[in-house]
């Protein structure tokens, strides 16, 4: 397995920074010390800029190559936050702080693309210039987002930008990915169901708004069974149903909480205009009525193909072509690192860090044996994307 010598000399460092950022997670934009450490470690490395502050809590490293830093500039991103799960890994490292923990990994992207840092200041084997990111807020703060809108792309002239995720149950060491779509859009729904209450040994005198919210949940349904192409992709679950006080009381609104899921703008806008359409209707047909509040999040990851096809022969080149998988199926879960693909070309790939808890678990730890082939794609992709001459 061609991972980089110095990479693999730099794998114990690298394990402890990240061991060390799980013991101590923080969430959304809240990251005064997880930000705080990565910009004081992108000094010590001798990057030529640093710059803090982006997106509220986002770092950003600058490294130039052999040639100065004219000609092209590359980015690779990761994300730094947590999320609001008591941890019950057991690891020894595990978190030191209460209802919160590094469930996704991210105390592992950072720490892999510190020591690419790392690895590209001291041999800066490239021309052009390296962008290393370092994002807030991934877990539902649209972090990306907001450092876009602190001019991100254009301050650094950013021509392209590759992010990764690990991924538990992939074997460790592969890496997955794909042209076009890989990741879905997450949107939020709100149906609000107005009906009149009353006596629940009444019905006759009320109009129900939990019989009308059933009859919605269980319609919505046949917005992808029969609405959607069945070639294409949607996702769209009630997750919660509220309605009422007390066990004899009809009440006088019900709402329901849910998600939809899709993997390109048409049929997220087909999902969006069905929900309002059939959720009144059904309402209408009881003499009731309701509103649908539908709210755009994450779009759609898309990788563009060429730079799909280049990522993709890295992750070759790192472990071997058989450990390659790339026409993964797309994920119906979402990552906002869609925002910067809408605003840059580049990809997404996904790092396999072997058998144990999944993502978002309790249980989950990031296997710090994934670390070397993540340093060393990170690596490479500026070195190949920018040969020196």
């Amino acid at each position: 397995m061609p991972v980089i010598n110095r990479v693999a000399a730099l794998t114990d460092e690298i394990t402890a920074w990240r061991r060390d950022f799980h013991q101590h997670p923080e969430l959304l934009f809240a990251l005064d010390r997880t930000s705080g450490l990565v910009a004081e470690r992108l000094r010590a490395f001798g990057c030529d800029e640093v710059v803090t502050g982006l997106g509220k809590t986002g770092v950003v490293g600058v490294i130039r190559g052999r040639s100065g830093g004219s000609g092209k500039v590359v980015a690779l991103r990761a994300d730094m936050d947590a999320l609001p799960i008591e941890e019950t890994s057991g690891v020894a490292h595990r978190s030191t702080v209460p209802g919160k923990m590094h469930a996704c990994g991210h105390d592992g992207h950072t720490a892999m693309l510190l020591g690419a840092a790392k690895y590209l200041a001291e041999t800066r084997n490239f021309d052009g210039t390296a962008v290393v990111i370092f994002q807030p807020a991934e877990e539902g703060g649209g972090g990306a987002d907001e450092m876009l809108k602190d001019g991100l792309m254009e301050r650094f002239g950013i021509q392209e930008v590759y992010g990764l995720h690990n991924m538990p149950g992939l074997p460790l060491g592969h890496f997955a990915i794909r042209p076009g779509a890989i990741m879905a859009a997450a949107d939020r729904i709100t149906i609000t169901v107005r009906g009149k209450g009353g006596h629940a040994a009444a019905p006759h005198n009320c109009i129900d708004p939990v019989l009308v919210a059933s009859h919605i949940v269980t319609a919505l349904q046949s917005i992808v069974s029969r609405t959607v192409d069945p070639v294409e992709s949607a996702v769209i679950s009630i997750t919660q149903v509220k309605a009422g006080d007390a066990f004899n009381v009809i009440p006088e609104t019900a709402i329901l909480n849910g998600t939809v899921r899709t993997l390109s703008e048409s049929v997220r806008d087909l999902c969006e205009a069905r929900i309002g359409q059939v959720a009144s209707s059904i309402a209408a047909a009881f003499g009731a009525t309701a509103s649908a509040d539908y709210g755009r999040g994450y779009p759609v990851t898309v990788n563009d193909a060429d730079r799909t096809g280049f990522m993709a022969d890295i992750a070759a080149e790192v472990s071997g072509e058989g450990a390659v998988e790339r026409a993964v199926a797309p994920m119906m879960g979402a990552e906002d690192f869609s925002y910067m693909l809408n605003a840059r070309p580049g990809a997404y790939i996904f790092l396999g860090t072997g058998p144990g808890a999944g993502l978002h678990h309790p249980a989950y730890d990031f296997n710090d044996q994934a670390t070397p082939y993540g340093v060393s794609l990170f690596a490479r992709m500026i070195e190949r994307a920018m040969p020196a001459a």
